[in-house]
């Protein structure tokens, strides 16, 4: 994702109500993708669980946006502080920024790329609520997610997309988030996980998804914001590289799906509806720093190695034994890690970039720099995610009681439950059971 898309200097910049509008319709695009998440997640966990998995995506929307407002915006893409941090006191509250000012040699206002990064650091803090589902106190994740845009995702980006970040300026390839949300959501469940523990009966308890078509819902609504999330992180679309980009989030995500299926039906013996949204999830993820650097058939390639990856890596917490209770780190991390590595084999050197992957003759340079920034975000997040959440465990403690746990976290944390089972409401299908039942007696 660039911050600025480099004009001549006798080309000067004007705003484009073109661009702008494209802008403002990828980032609400991105904004459904939340909700979607919500659902996703909501869908894959017990009936006891369905609301408070909704509630942790949807508090994002609440506290990021206040944070990204007050200061959140001017730390990630302020004036470079050392290549590790950014700021600029005008962004503070988003204050001092003209209507029509443009971003960097955009044709963009300040304000739409605010708003639509905006909704990228909403996004990935929700990512890592599925690795905890079931088992967490609704204020220690309010608070962690507080903590953590503020001292993980918000220098991360800096890192990755401003304009003087000392991987921006390594020339690392994350069109829209491989490393800064993917990897970087990832390896914080990852490092969370280690602080909270399994949930009570992991690997012994049946712990099936309680409503696959809100699974499927989920993922199609993913799918759907995706393209706003990958198309849009170019900025514009004056020069086709947008629509290349769009072009490969289907082709790859689609890729994906069919990959993990088919690695399902020689590993396990069935096409599933589980497997074919996580598939198209895995094909995302791993397409998002790639899709402005790759061709459709390296897209395909990416998402057929991401599908198997991916669903060869959920199966590995029950082996290592960690509770990664969505697939998290199968999914995200794993599929995050594919594809910014790939973007070294793979880029054409004919999108976004003249960088070129080792099969188009780019020799092993571009690899080399996608690796650095996989692991320095991968472990940067990892451990201050698991120093974040060891210190909310001390001060409040992270995990609900046990008999809270057993009972539903839904009735503990928010006092409702997802589903009326005493028969309240719904008495027309009591009545036609009643009608139907006097009709075969007589």
């Amino acid at each position: 994702m660039p911050p600025g898309i480099l004009t001549l200097a006798a080309d000067k910049a004007t705003l484009s109500p073109a661009n702008t509008g494209f802008m403002l319709i990828c980032s609400a695009l991105v904004m459904v993708m939340t909700p979607g998440l919500a659902f996703f997640y909501g869908g894959m966990v017990r009936v006891k669980s369905v609301l408070n998995m909704l509630m942790m995506s949807f508090i994002s929307l609440g506290i990021v946006t206040i944070l990204w407002v007050l200061y959140g915006f001017g730390l990630a893409f302020g004036t470079d502080q050392g290549g590790f941090i950014g700021w600029d006191g005008h962004f503070a509250g988003l204050s001092g920024i003209g209507l029509t000012e443009l971003w960097g040699a955009t044709t963009i206002p300040v304000y739409v790329f605010a708003v639509f990064q905006l909704m990228f650091a909403i996004i990935t803090p929700a990512l890592i609520s599925g690795a905890l589902a079931d088992r967490v106190k609704f204020t220690a994740w309010a608070l962690f997610i507080a903590l953590w845009v503020t001292v993980v995702y918000f220098p991360v980006a800096h890192w990755v997309w401003g304009e003087g970040g000392w991987l921006f300026e390594l020339k690392v390839i994350d069109f829209a988030g491989g490393t800064a949300v993917h990897i970087n959501a990832g390896a914080a469940a990852l490092g969370v996980l280690l602080v909270v523990g399994k949930r009570i009966g992991f690997k012994k308890d049946p712990m099936r998804p309680h409503s696959l078509p809100l699974v499927m819902l989920g993922a199609g609504l993913l799918w759907f914001g995706w393209f706003g999330f990958n198309a849009g992180s170019w900025l514009g679309n004056d020069d086709g590289i947008g629509a290349v980009a769009f072009v490969n989030t289907q082709v790859a995500t689609a890729a994906a799906m069919l990959g993990w299926l088919a690695y399902e039906k020689i590993r396990h013996g069935s096409f599933t509806t589980l497997g074919a949204a996580s598939g198209a999830v895995a094909g995302l993820v791993a397409i998002t720093p790639a899709c402005g650097a790759v061709s459709p058939l390296g897209a395909i390639a990416v998402g057929v190695i991401a599908g198997v990856l991916c669903a060869m890596a959920v199966n590995l917490k029950y082996k290592f034994g960690y509770d990664d209770s969505l697939d998290v780190i199968g999914v995200h991390l794993v599929g995050g890690v594919a594809g910014s590595l790939l973007v070294g084999l793979f880029a054409t050197g004919g999108v976004q970039s003249e960088a070129k992957g080792l099969f188009y003759g780019g020799g092993f340079e571009q690899l080399g720099r996608q690796a650095v920034g996989v692991f320095s975000v991968l472990l940067y997040s990892l451990v201050v995610s698991y120093v974040l959440a060891k210190a909310i465990d001390l001060v409040m403690g992270f995990r609900i009681g046990e008999d809270e746990e057993v009972a539903g976290i839904d009735q503990a944390a928010h006092a409702e439950t997802a589903y009326d089972f005493t028969g309240a409401g719904g008495g027309t299908v009591g009545r036609l059971g009643e009608a139907l039942t006097k009709k075969v007696n007589a």
